[in-house]
């Protein structure tokens, strides 16, 4: 182990536990527990709400999968990612406004808090609560194994030790500090993935000779690898489509940044925050995919493609700033799986158990001492549960977090988008909406028939959709028969 890449990282988890612990303090004095644990009391400025929702959609795909799928497809990969360069500014501009109104109106506290409060059905909650259990539980594999990877070829230690070093780390944090510590640490990690990005990608030019040069030996390594179709014509132009569908558009209907649309303080905080967000994705994405596809011809030979990222920053960067700036990858890993654990511990505490299982336990008198200690084991056993699915990783993480984001769009999006915008849509349409969705998606990406290049998400959103304007139409027409 190298002790000048130890040191900063071990530095960067220090102010990471203190920056939870300042945050629980801060929390005690703001009154209601689960308005601050899950909400943050509705704090955050402009920009805190900008760096939380890039830092939470900039996750290990994006640091650790992207870069390492560009090392593979080269440059075309590069082009194909700065199609999510609007995501953000469509996540606040669709939202933002309106869910923030509604939220508050309702006091809710959590997405399927907002989805009750519109469609007033059971059945709409729970499934909604169940799917996003279960694609939650993928995407924070994916981080898990994103942080895990990181530490293992930054710190020489094994793959089941760096698992559990992380894990414990992002568990313990989130635990202690709630939404409020995430927002905090989110800020911090996203200055850091900004610095990371510019650093890595000038030590990479510097230590390739110049831009052009690079891109010669990558025409030199594979003449594919800078065209914008990939090898063997991989990036076609339906599977550029959707992509775009996948990763920028549907991201309006990812519950964990979603519900960022809850929890700024102003009109004015939205505003600059879709500004500053959609700046520092553009930022992101161009930097540290452009990275990754140039790396090839730094390192041209990788055991796993998901290692490139490290690799790259231990070869181009000095010890003492390589370990500076590995903080970035690590900080957009823990920035997206505590958003997370937070989402899933809201949904597990407040969504099941306070509304269906045990809704006495939110009335009772020492309700505010209970509850942070349910939400701690809540939180703890999730955390232990996608640890022991980590143990076992997959190939290429960016697969699975594709994979497990279009389930989330797939029950999310329509119900959202469109309860918030159509007065006609009805519980029964969203239900239904939900149920074809995921079912369709399922079928598609488990089957996989060949759709000349279109990703199962662009159908299963089309099925969803037609069934939603269908069953909702249907029952409105009805249910106005009925009163006339």
């Amino acid at each position: 182990m190298n002790s000048q890449l130890l040191i900063p990282m071990a530095l960067y988890l220090v102010a990471v536990f203190a920056l939870a612990i300042y945050s629980r303090k801060q929390g005690d004095r703001s009154g209601g527990f689960l308005n601050e644990y899950l909400l943050g009391s509705r704090s955050m400025g402009g920009f805190v709400l900008a760096m939380t929702l890039a830092a939470t959609y900039a996750s290990a795909s994006s640091f650790i999968g992207g870069p390492g799928a560009a090392y593979k497809m080269g440059l075309g990969w590069v082009l194909l990612a700065m199609i999510q360069l609007p995501a953000a500014w469509l996540t606040l501009g669709v939202l933002g406004k309106k869910f923030a109104i509604e939220s508050r109106r309702h006091n809710a506290l959590t997405l399927n808090d907002m989805l009750y409060a519109r469609y007033k059905n059971r059945a709409v909650v729970i499934f909604a609560s169940l799917a996003l259990l279960l694609a939650f539980f993928g995407t924070m594999v994916v981080q898990f194994v994103g942080g895990a990877r990181l530490l293992q070829t930054v710190t020489g230690l094994s793959y089941t030790h760096g698992l559990m070093l992380f894990a414990f780390t992002v568990g313990v944090y989130t635990t202690i500090g709630g939404f409020r510590a995430v927002v905090m640490t989110d800020t911090v990690q996203g200055i850091m993935m900004i610095i990371g990005t510019i650093a890595l990608l000038v030590g990479i030019i510097h230590a390739g000779g110049s831009l052009g040069e690079m891109i010669t030996d990558l025409h030199a390594i594979d003449p594919a690898l800078v065209t914008p179709y990939g090898p063997n014509n991989f990036l076609s132009e339906p599977f550029m489509l959707s992509f775009w569908v996948l990763v920028c558009f549907g991201v309006i209907g990812l519950p964990h940044a979603a519900v960022r649309c809850m929890s700024y303080k102003s009109s004015k905080s939205l505003h600059k925050g879709m500004v500053i967000s959609t700046a520092m994705v553009a930022l992101l994405m161009l930097g540290m995919h452009l990275a990754g596809a140039l790396g090839r011809a730094i390192v041209p030979e990788i055991d796993n493609p998901d290692q490139i990222m490290p690799t790259l920053m231990m070869t181009v960067l000095p010890p003492v700033v390589a370990g500076v700036f590995l903080a970035g990858p690590m900080a957009a890993i823990m920035s997206t799986i505590d958003s997370q654990l937070i989402q899933a511990s809201a949904t597990l505490l407040k969504d099941l158990y306070l509304n269906y299982i045990n809704p006495n336990a939110a009335k009772a008198s020492d309700a505010e001492s209970k509850l942070p200690k349910l939400s701690l084991w809540v939180t703890g056993i999730f955390s232990l549960l996608v640890f022991v699915a980590a143990t076992n990783p997959p190939d290429m993480i960016i697969w699975l977090n594709l994979l497990a984001f279009g389930g989330m769009q797939a029950v999310f999006l329509w119900p959202l988008v469109l309860g918030l915008y159509w007065k006609k849509a009805t519980a029964s349409g969203a239900l239904v909406s939900m149920i074809t969705g995921l079912g369709s998606y399922a079928a598609l990406s488990t089957f996989k028939p060949d759709m000349g290049g279109v990703h199962a998400i662009v159908p299963s959103l089309t099925i969803s959709l037609f069934a939603f304007l269908l069953v909702s139409r249907m029952q409105y027409t009805k249910t106005r028969q009925a009163t006339a």
